[in-house]
């Protein structure tokens, strides 16, 4: 079949996205909200586990959140003032039910459900150690090793077990988890994934990003912090730092691409954000044009502070059909190049004669940039310049984002003139590292940087430790642990 995401196939993918609340007698299907807001976090599958006094129903399914959870019968199921949910993009790993979060066990100490957005960078190291003392693995999610790790725990109250299994886990995390009568949230000590914490009512929530406390009417109280665990109970709040406090590692491409734009993160609105990028590009890479094109939807605010910034004139020069499937039919060569005007479509009128800008968030494969500029040039383009609003990605990310390897990277085979003449633009420019910074309020990029950058510099905060030296038969492993 053929994907009809000629340019969404080309981008980085985030994860996952996590949402719980506690107290309200609707809360599984406030978590449906919540992950309405969430679903451009994950679209191949969604889950809710909810807790009714006694059990814990829960209904998990491949697909997306209005497919999953549209039906009156599946939402009646799912009983209780507590619930958690999650959001989920495959990667190369398998695409199974059994995957699909969040995860539910059952302990000495009762119920426990789990969902977590990030990925673990020692998880087949320890999966490797529990299955030899006797462990059952169900699924190939890094995730399942905290339960396990939970299980074979000294003892003590789910808090204890939780915080001894996380003292063991190496990598990026946002949890969420569902116990009894409580819901649990919990970030890593370098706080590379968000999470938020709000209020609706009396009745606590936690969320990925703040869209998903706005969706349900909930108020943003503040961010989860690095390290921190907070433990929802009886409408209080609880605040534990368990953890051996690290320098905070925020991913910076959280801003660039991946939470949505009428979302805040860490203090900052990512709509402003993108646009202050937008416009330090255009200081460091201004070209004489007549128009500024965004790539929709992602590259739309940089674009406008860009065109703020450079004083020329901003317009949709390429439509996107919303109403498009992800499949239609078998493919051939023919249908293939024509499959890309059914998800974006020049807009001619704006584009034929005219020196063109094209701005967009990111270059990976470069596969997406090609069939841009070409679609321009179609439209009657007189030059187009390409002008991307994060540096160069030319290293892969293991802390909960779907990339490429690196050898496939485009900025890691080749220099910024080479991509240029690769994608077919007149001109091709990155924000620089420091730019990126500037635009987030910072002089420039330093040693003590407090962001994850590790996919535009290799610099990666949290060691890699199943990826420094795997054996040939953890290959397939590697390719499936990620949540």
């Amino acid at each position: 079949m053929l994907t009809t995401h000629p340019f969404d196939d080309d981008k980085l993918r985030e994860e996952c996205g996590v949402f719980g609340v506690l107290g309200p007698l609707d809360a599984a299907a406030l978590v449906a909200l919540g992950l309405h807001a969430l679903q451009h976090r994950g679209q191949e599958a969604a889950g809710i586990v909810s807790f009714d006094g006694r059990d814990f129903p829960s209904h998990r399914a491949l697909g997306q959140v209005g497919d999953i959870f549209g039906s009156e019968a599946v939402m009646r199921s799912l009983k209780g003032n507590a619930a958690i949910g999650h959001v989920r993009y495959a990667t190369t790993g398998e695409t199974a039910v059994r995957n699909v979060q969040p995860l539910y066990a059952e302990f000495e100490f009762g119920g426990f459900a789990l969902a977590h957005n990030g990925n673990l960078t020692n998880a087949l190291m320890l999966r490797r150690q529990l299955v030899r003392r006797g462990c059952l693995f169900q699924s190939t999610t890094d995730t399942e090793t905290i339960i396990h790790l939970m299980a074979t725990a000294r003892g003590g109250n789910v808090i204890d077990r939780l915080v001894e299994a996380l003292r063991q886990v190496e990598g990026a995390y946002s949890l969420v988890c569902l116990g009894k009568d409580q819901v649990i949230g919990v970030r890593d000590p370098s706080g590379v994934r968000p999470l938020v914490l709000g209020m609706l009512g009396e009745h606590p929530v936690l969320a990925s990003e703040t869209v998903a406390l706005d969706i349900i009417g909930a108020e943003y109280i503040r961010d989860v912090a690095p390290g921190e665990m907070v433990v929802l109970e009886a409408g209080q709040v609880q605040s534990l730092r368990p953890f051996q406090s690290a320098p905070s590692k925020f991913c910076i491409f959280e801003y660039i691409y991946f939470a949505r734009p009428d979302s805040f993160m860490e203090g900052h609105s990512v709509y402003e954000v993108r646009k202050k990028i937008g416009a330090q590009l255009a200081i460091e890479s201004n070209v004489d044009a007549d128009i500024v094109i965004p790539v929709p939807d992602s590259g739309v605010p940089a674009a406008l502070g860009y065109a703020e910034e450079s004083g020329i004139s901003f317009d949709l020069g390429i439509i996107r059909n919303h109403y498009v499937g992800r499949t239609f039919i078998q493919p051939t060569d023919k249908i293939r190049r024509l499959g890309v005007k059914l998800k974006h479509n020049a807009n001619r009128a704006y584009i034929q004669g005219k020196r063109v800008i094209l701005v967009d968030d990111s270059i990976v494969r470069g596969t997406t940039s090609v069939k841009i500029v070409e679609m321009m040039r179609d439209a009657g383009a007189k030059e187009v310049h390409m002008r991307i609003s994060s540096p160069p990605t030319s290293h892969s990310c293991f802390y909960g984002i779907d990339t490429p390897e690196k050898e496939k990277l485009l900025a890691h085979k080749l220099s910024v003139e080479e991509m240029r003449r690769f994608i077919g633009a007149d001109s091709l420019a990155f924000i620089s590292l420091d730019g990126l910074y500037k635009a987030l309020g910072h002089a420039k990029r330093d040693a003590g940087a407090q962001y994850c950058d590790a996919c535009f510099t290799g610099d990666y905060p949290i060691p890699l430790t199943d990826f420094e030296a795997p054996r040939p038969a953890d290959v397939h492993q590697l390719a499936e642990r990620r949540a």
